[in-house]
C-alpha cells in the first residue's frame, strides 16, 4: 500500500515537472523576442538560483562547503543550464517550438544510451527499452508527421537542440552524484554555478544595461525562473533520485502533449490527427520507464 501511494506520489511529480518544462517553451519563445539568449539564460539561472538560496535560509539549512560537492554542483551546472538552456533560447529564434519539442523530447533515448554503453549505473531491462521507443514514437505522432517536414531548412539550430538534448541525458546520468543530499541543494548550487558563468559572458556578448526588453519578456522571463527552474529543478533532483536517470527523463515525453496544449490554448496551434494515438503511445511509455520492477517472492522452504 505505501509502496503504490509513494509511487503514485512520484508519477504525479513527474507530471508537474513535465508541466514546468512544457510550459518553458513558450515563456522562452516569448523572452527571446527582446532578450538576447545568453542574457536571458543568466538572468533566468540567478533569479531561480537566488529564490532557492532564500528557501534554504529560510529552512534553515545551508548548502555544502566542500571543494567536491561544489565542483559536481558546477559541472551539473554546465550540463544542466549553462549549455542547453543557451543553446535552446538561441534555437528558438529560427526554428519552430514544435519541432524543438519534438528534438528536445529524445533525452531519454540518451539518457537509456548513455546509461547502456557508458555508466551502468541502473539495470536497463526489455520494458525500459520498449519506453523509451513507445515514448518516442508517441512524440512524433502528437505532434503530427508534418512537423518533421521541417528538418534541415535551420539546420545549424536543430543540431543545437540535440546538443541540449544530449547535454541534459548527461545531466540526469550525472544528478545521481548527489544521491542523499536534500534535492533543493543541488538545484540551488548548479544554479549559482550557472549564474556565476554566464552573468560575465552576458556582460561582455550582449551588454544587458543598453536592451530595452518588452513588458511581456520581462513577465516571461520572471515565469521561466520561478517556475520552470526554481521548482522544477527541486522536483527534478528528486526524481533523479526516487526513478532513477532514464526513469525521469520520461518527462520529456509528458511535457510534448503539454506542450501542444499550451500552444492551443495561447499561440492558435492545432492538435494533428495522430495526437490521440500519440498520447496512448507516451502514457505506455512513461510506464514502462518509471515503474519499479516487481519483488520476486521467495517460496517457504
Amino acid at each position: 500500500m505505501n509502496r503504490k501511494t509513494g509511487m503514485t506520489r512520484e508519477l504525479g511529480l513527474l507530471l508537474v515537472l513535465s508541466t514546468l518544462w512544457g510550459a518553458s517553451y513558450t515563456f522562452i519563445k516569448i523572452g527571446v523576442e527582446t532578450i538576447p539568449p545568453v542574457t536571458l539564460v543568466a538572468a533566468r539561472t540567478l533569479i531561480a538560483g537566488l529564490l532557492l538560496f532564500a528557501v534554504i535560509r529560510w529552512r534553515g539549512l545551508k548548502l555544502p562547503r566542500d571543494r567536491q560537492t561544489w565542483t559536481y554542483f558546477l559541472v551539473q551546472a554546465c550540463l544542466n543550464s549553462v549549455l542547453p538552456f543557451t543553446l535552446i533560447a538561441w534555437a528558438e529564434r529560427m526554428t519552430d517550438a514544435g519541432l524543438a519539442a519534438i528534438l528536445n523530447s529524445t533525452t531519454p533515448i540518451f539518457a537509456f544510451l548513455i546509461t547502456a554503453l557508458i555508466t551502468r549505473h541502473e539495470a536497463l531491462t526489455g520494458r525500459k527499452l520498449f519506453g523509451v521507443t513507445a515514448g518516442l514514437i508517441g512524440t512524433a505522432l502528437i505532434m503530427g508527421v508534418g512537423a518533421l517536414a521541417s528538418i534541415g531548412q535551420a539546420l545549424s539550430a536543430q543540431l543545437a537542440i540535440v546538443a541540449a538534448t544530449v547535454s541534459y541525458a548527461g545531466a540526469a546520468v550525472f544528478g545521481r552524484n548527489f544521491r542523499g543530499l536534500d534535492p533543493i541543494m543541488p538545484a540551488a548550487g548548479s544554479l549559482l554555478s550557472g549564474a556565476v558563468i554566464l552573468i560575465p559572458t552576458s556582460i561582455a556578448v550582449d551588454h544587458p544595461w543598453t536592451l530595452s526588453p518588452s513588458l511581456y519578456s520581462i513577465l516571461a522571463l520572471l515565469a521561466l525562473a520561478v517556475f520552470s527552474t526554481a521548482l522544477a529543478f527541486v522536483i527534478y533532483f528528486r526524481l533523479v533520485q526516487t526513478l532513477g536517470s532514464v526513469g525521469a527523463t520520461a518527462q520529456a515525453y509528458l511535457r510534448v502533449p503539454i506542450a501542444v496544449a499550451i500552444g492551443m490554448l495561447f499561440l492558435g496551434e492545432t492538435l494533428s490527427s495522430t495526437a490521440g494515438l500519440g498520447l496512448a503511445c507516451v502514457m505506455a511509455g512513461v510506464i514502462a520507464m518509471t515503474l519499479p520492477p516487481r519483488k520476486r517472492t521467495q517460496e517457504a522452504v
